[in-house]
């Protein structure tokens, strides 16, 4: 089977799928905005442009950057929704220190998401998380100590490992940063 692409990544796209991964209705979210229901759905398909306090209040309300609704740098336009170039990366994730989180996919409309997460040295998750997820990991450079479900694992370069909805925490006691590649399926970010 093949899947045809015939429009690039757009905000609007990207606003729907943050939406739906977080379970929220249009009328949920429009209500947490303060906004109509017709303005959401507009901003989704892509019939008006939200402005910057607004992209701060949906940033704020589905969890994500404000980078990570701007517009990805300039690229060309036929890549648009095919690459992600190194320089165009959007970062995403839930500022949590030591963690740096960047999109590898074109966008938030697929099944799943790519992404690239760098772990300081001394870094940590010190409470564990439990996502209704299946991901997997493989770890490009440096160490990863990793607990799922209870179970410790030490990641070195070349490991690749799986977390299927349980409570998952990690931590990075090395002098090496240590970098991962996740697909995550469903989408959270």
């Amino acid at each position: 089977m093949t899947l045809e692409r015939t429009t690039p990544r757009t905000l609007g796209a990207d606003l729907r799928a943050l939406r739906k991964a977080r379970g929220l209705t249009l009328s949920e979210l429009a209500r947490r905005l303060e906004r109509s229901v017709g303005w959401l759905s507009q901003a989704e398909r892509d019939l008006s442009q939200p402005s910057v306090a607004d992209l701060r209040g949906l940033a704020r309300e589905l969890g994500v950057p404000v980078s990570m609704l701007s517009t990805p740098a300039a690229s060309d336009r036929e890549e648009a929704g095919f690459v992600v170039r190194k320089d165009s990366r959007r970062p995403i994730g839930r500022d949590r220190p030591g963690l740096t989180e960047e999109l590898l996919s074109p966008d938030l409309t697929d099944d799943f998401e790519m992404v690239h997460s760098t772990f300081a040295p001394g870094s940590r998750l010190d409470a564990p998380v439990t996502r209704p997820t299946q991901e997997v990991g493989y770890l490009i450079s440096g160490r990863l100590d990793l607990d799922i479900a209870g179970r410790a694992f030490t990641i070195h370069p070349g490991d690749s490992f799986r977390i299927r909805g349980e409570p998952f925490r990690w931590a990075n006691p090395y002098k090496e940063p240590a970098v991962a590649i996740w697909v995550i399926a469903p989408p959270v970010y």
